[in-house]
């Protein structure tokens, strides 16, 4: 009888992508998925470490499944991802009724970590070592196929995927934990990529979302000469079958003119860019050491918007960093209001341990002033959201079916015509009612109202 896996993801999307990974992983070695915790084998969180609030999440989550460890204790309750990297022993200490605590670089050994507890071998903890020696030994796992040589065929098809090109990262900013999580950043062949691109394909997948921790940084030597993104995008865009390529995050030094003609030129990558800036103030942009100025980041935006006038970019920000005044909040401000982002994604700064900002900097902005930069710059870029959608209405747009919609799904709709969810290339999201087979499809919606967030249109 095949054991029942629950899996919790928190965090981006290379951790949605790592949990796609163990799932397939794990099934081969017989394990079927559950969206019932309480009815699982086993349990498993793969966690974020970028912000207490999702470590935080993470332990409250465990500490509310320690009643049901007491009554089944062969249920198994793990904990991967860079929050066991990050924490690794503490997990154990702070709840003693985890089994498994395994880093991202690691994942490919859960299987056997897995069949070691069972077998009564005891807590199993396995993370890697420090950056430099663990290079070449995380690489070879953490850059698993999404989908395996020979495919599970109890899984169903997806029409979109993600493809990890690129694992680590390298900028060592300094309120980010990820580098010393994930490591170095290390760049997939090309070979490779295009390999599991084409299997994607074969399998009627329509878009795909190229991943990286600073995704434009991707470089590969290949005899004499080194692929940047720009080539690979080349390679990719000829593969028959993917309707969409899209690739995040990028980071603005890396924005080269390039790889901006590529996306302008190849029919097939979207006009969607997720560039985070963090800061419209040169001063603590240095502190952050994001090694731009909000000068740069500016000449950026317009270099993309001359050579793609269509192009939506959107943003991150970290307000309430160490020592931001009311200056240089403004500073934000006048760089979101100018930037006109299609969307950003607004964070209150916290004090990560093991960050450059943490040993270096004073958290001195009091939390009500941070909460309320928040809310005033979160104000600010919605009504640019919502007045940049107002164009839209009674437009036709493409949109790629995702499937029933989160209110659909709440309220269990059954028949054949639900609430659907789609996205247009330029990454903005849908809704609108029609056949649930509709999923995984492209189709003509003509857009009739919107929010900031959402179009809201009918099918033709």
């Amino acid at each position: 009888m095949a054991k029942l896996l629950y899996i919790e993801t928190v965090g981006c999307q290379m951790n949605v992508l790592d949990s796609e990974l163990v799932a397939a992983g794990l099934a081969r070695a017989g394990y079927q998925p559950t969206e019932n915790r309480h009815k699982a084998d086993v349990i498993l969180f793969n966690t974020c470490s970028v912000r207490q609030h999702a470590e935080d999440k993470v332990y409250s989550a465990l500490g509310r499944l320690k009643h049901l460890k007491d009554r089944h204790p062969d249920r198994i309750i793990g904990v991967i991802g860079c929050m066991a990297q990050n924490d690794q022993g503490l997990i154990f200490r702070r709840a003693p009724h985890v089994d498994l605590v395994v880093g991202p670089g690691r994942l490919g050994r859960l299987p056997e970590l897995l069949d070691l507890v069972a077998a009564g071998a005891g807590p199993q903890m396995e993370v890697s070592l420090d950056r430099g020696s663990a290079t070449k030994l995380s690489v070879a796992e953490s850059f698993q196929s999404r989908i395996p040589s020979e495919r599970d065929q109890s899984q169903q098809p997806s029409n979109q995927a993600m493809v990890r090109i690129m694992f680590g990262c390298n900028k060592f900013c300094t309120y980010c934990i990820v580098p010393s999580v994930r490591g170095p950043e290390q760049s997939r062949s090309v070979d490779e990529i295009e390999a599991e691109v084409r299997q994607l394909a074969d399998q009627g997948c329509l878009e795909i979302t190229l991943l990286g921790q600073t995704v434009n940084s991707y470089k590969h030597p290949a005899g004499e000469r080194t692929y940047r993104l720009s080539d690979l995008l080349y390679r990719l865009n000829d593969i028959a079958g993917p309707r969409r390529l899209k690739f995040v995050t990028n980071y603005p030094g890396h924005m080269t003119d390039d790889l901006i003609e590529a996306v302008r030129d190849l029919p097939k990558v979207s006009h969607y860019l997720h560039v985070p800036a963090q800061s419209g103030s040169d001063r603590i942009l240095k502190r952050m050491k994001r090694a731009y100025s909000a000068g740069a980041y500016r000449e950026m935006l317009e270099r993309i918007r001359q050579a793609i006038p269509d192009a939506a970019i959107t943003s991150d920000f970290i307000v309430g960093f160490c020592g931001e005044t009311e200056e240089d909040f403004q500073q934000t401000i006048d760089l979101v209001s100018e930037a006109r982002f299609k969307n950003s994604f607004i964070f209150k700064y916290s004090t990560r341990p093991g960050t450059a900002s943490a040993e270096k900097y004073v958290d001195d902005v009091p939390y009500d002033v941070k909460q309320r930069r928040n809310n005033e710059l979160l104000a600010i870029q919605n009504a640019i959201s919502l007045e940049d959608n107002q164009p839209l209405v009674g437009r036709t747009l493409e949109i790629l079916v995702e499937g029933p919609s989160k209110t659909s799904r709440k309220h269990a709709e059954s028949g054949p015509v639900v609430q659907l969810v789609g996205r247009t290339s330029r990454d903005r999201i849908v809704v609108f009612d029609g056949d649930r087979h509709l999923s995984g499809q492209i189709i003509p919606v003509e857009i009739e109202k919107v929010s900031q967030f959402t179009l809201f249109g009918k099918q033709l």
